[in-house]
């Protein structure tokens, strides 16, 4: 408890977030970056008042943007990602112990960019790295889902990172998956599927699969 305490206090300094408004208060951060090594702060016990929004967005490709501008320095990313959370309201904020400041998210928080396969059948293993640089290997507590893209007919990958944060597989490595994935019966019906960890995780019906390859 005293370790957590402590880690919190010394995020709190390392933020001051509501100090990140100005270009100068971010710069400073990118100094501090090497400590976010220390492993992920507990932010999902932390319960601080909303402080504002920060003009910062993560875009569909996993670029963060800070008053309009990419945010170049992967460290500094790789800092603000281990203090993300997403909330029950469905928002998404950077937090420390003392403050909560929301940013925008178009599409998902992550993007898995890599991805390695071991084991075969039931014992096989999907693992995923993302942009930031988290390894995650896909199972019960960290499923995916696929969703229907209207707009190209095709279906969008989603892998549960942490709490209600997701990584959106890239399309290349999509590809990659589809590769490892097949006709498993679920519930009796037919579906193109991928196992991890014991798990399966149904992509679509196997009809379907077989119209689309026609």
């Amino acid at each position: 408890m005293t370790g957590d305490l402590d880690h919190s206090r010394e995020a709190a300094t390392d933020l001051g977030l509501t100090r990140a408004g100005d270009t100068a208060g971010l710069e400073a951060l990118i100094s501090r970056a090497a400590r976010a090594g220390k492993g992920l702060p507990p932010v999902e016990r932390w319960n601080p008042d909303f402080c504002g929004d920060l003009d910062m967005e993560i875009k569909p490709d996993g670029t963060w943007f800070y008053l309009g501008t990419p945010i170049g320095r992967m460290p500094l990313v790789q800092l603000f990602s281990t203090v993300l959370r997403k909330d029950e309201d469905g928002k998404t904020y950077l937090v420390t112990p003392v403050e909560r400041v929301g940013i925008r998210v178009v599409d998902a928080h992550f993007v898995a960019v890599e991805m390695n396969v071991t084991g075969e059948g039931a014992d096989q293993i999907l693992t995923f790295r993302t942009n930031v640089g988290d390894v995650v290997e896909v199972g019960p507590e960290h499923p995916l889902r696929f969703v229907d893209e209207p707009e190209t007919g095709g279906l969008k990958p989603y892998l549960l990172v942490r709490g209600r944060l997701e990584a959106l597989v890239a399309r290349p490595v999509m590809y990659e998956l589809a590769e490892v994935g097949e006709r498993i019966d679920i519930s009796g019906k037919d579906m193109f599927a991928v196992r991890s960890k014991g798990e399966v995780y149904p992509i679509m019906p196997w009809d379907k699969l077989e119209r689309l390859s026609a």
